[in-house]
C-alpha cells in the first residue's frame, strides 16, 4: 500500500480505544446510529436462555455496577445484558453529555433487537434505575407490544420538587441558550444508599462521573420527564416498581404517579421506608429483599410465558 494512502485508514493505525484508552477490539462493544461505540457487557446463563433482560444504568454510573443483580437473574436462566449510555464509563461521547435523551432510548433499542435476533421468540424484560428507569419506560413506550415487563428501581419519572421550582427551570433553559456547559451541583454520594460502604464503593468508582452535571443535560432529564408523563398512558405491560420513600434523587411520587396512571392491570409498586436511591446497593436486609423481589417476579413472568401457548 502506498504511504500517501495510509491517512485514509485511520482504522488500521490507531484502533478506536474506550476515554480509559483501552482498544474496543479488546471489549464487547456496539456502534451506534452516530458512530459511538458503547461498552456492553453480558451476563450469559450456564443452561439455555428462558428469557433475555436488558438493564439501563442510571445517570453518571455504568452498567458493570449491575453485576450482583445480573448474576443473581442469570441463575435462573435468564440472560442479561447492559452497555454503558453515550458519555458514561467505558462508552465514547463527552461526560454526561447527549445530544437528544432518545440516543438513549434509540441505542437502548438497537441493542435489544440484536440481542433478539440471536435469541428469537424469547420474552424480553425491561430493567431501569434512576434516569435508567426513563430510559426503560420511554424504551417500552416505543414498541408497546415488545416487552414482557418492566422492573423499575428508584426511577426518575418528576422532576425532584426542590430542585425544580418553576423559577429555576426558567433560568435553566436561559443557562442553557448561553451556557449550555455550565457545571451544576455533583450528586451528593451520600443520599445513594444508607450502606457507607456502598457509598464508598460509589464515591471511589473511577468509572462513576463524578464531576457536576452540565445544563444542556439537565435540560434532556427535564425533556425526558415531560416526554414520560405523556406516555405513561401507554404502559400496559407487567410493571414492578421498587422506591424508597425519603429518596432525595428520585421522587417517590413519581412512582406513585405511574401507578396511578399506567393502564397496566398487573402493577405492584413495593415501597421501602427508609431506604435511599440505590436499593440495589442499600443495607443488606434491603438489597436482599429487593433482589429477592426482582428475581421472584421475573421468574413468574418467565414461567407464565413458557406455559402460555403460542400463538
Amino acid at each position: 500500500m502506498k504511504s500517501g494512502h495510509s491517512s485514509r485508514m485511520p482504522e488500521e493505525s490507531s484502533p478506536r480505544k474506550t476515554p480509559q484508552n483501552v482498544p474496543y477490539q479488546d471489549l464487547p462493544h456496539m456502534v451506534n446510529a452516530d458512530g459511538q461505540y458503547l461498552f456492553c457487557r453480558y451476563w450469559k446463563p450456564a443452561a439455555t436462555p428462558r428469557g433475555l433482560v436488558f438493564v439501563a444504568h442510571g445517570a453518571g454510573e455504568h452498567c458493570c455496577r449491575y453485576d450482583d443483580l445480573a448474576q443473581m437473574l442469570t441463575g435462573i436462566n435468564l440472560f442479561v445484558f447492559a452497555h454503558d449510555h453515550v458519555g458514561h464509563g467505558q462508552s465514547e461521547g463527552d461526560r454526561m453529555v447527549v445530544s437528544d435523551f432518545h440516543v438513549f432510548v434509540r441505542d437502548s433499542l438497537q441493542h435489544i433487537d440484536l440481542m433478539k435476533k440471536d435469541h428469537p421468540g424469547l420474552p424480553v424484560f425491561l430493567l431501569g434505575h434512576s434516569m435508567g428507569g426513563a430510559i426503560a419506560i420511554l424504551t417500552t413506550c416505543e414498541r408497546p407490544n415488545d416487552f414482557s415487563g418492566l422492573v423499575l428501581i428508584s426511577p426518575l419519572v418528576v422532576a425532584n420538587p426542590e430542585v425544580a421550582t418553576p423559577i429555576k427551570i426558567f433560568a435553566a433553559r436561559v443557562l442553557n441558550l448561553v451556557l449550555p456547559n455550565l457545571s451544576l451541583g455533583a450528586i451528593d454520594p451520600n443520599v445513594i444508599s444508607r450502606n457507607k460502604k456502598e457509598v464508598e464503593s460509589y464515591a471511589t468508582d473511577p468509572l462513576v462521573h463524578h464531576g457536576g452535571m452540565k445544563v444542556s443535560f439537565v435540560i434532556q432529564l427535564m425533556n425526558a420527564i415531560a416526554k414520560i408523563e405523556r406516555s405513561l398512558p401507554k404502559l400496559t405491560l407487567p410493571i414492578l416498581t421498587l422506591h424508597g420513600s425519603p429518596d432525595k434523587l428520585c421522587d417517590i411520587k413519581g412512582s406513585y404517579l405511574l401507578m396511578d396512571t399506567a393502564p397496566s392491570q398487573d402493577k405492584t409498586l413495593k415501597v421501602y421506608d427508609e431506604a435511599y436511591h440505590a436499593l440495589h446497593k442499600e443495607l443488606p436486609e434491603v438489597t436482599t429483599s429487593v433482589l429477592k423481589e426482582i428475581l421472584t417476579w421475573i421468574g413468574q413472568k418467565v414461567s407464565a410465558a413458557e406455559k402460555a401457548p403460542h400463538s
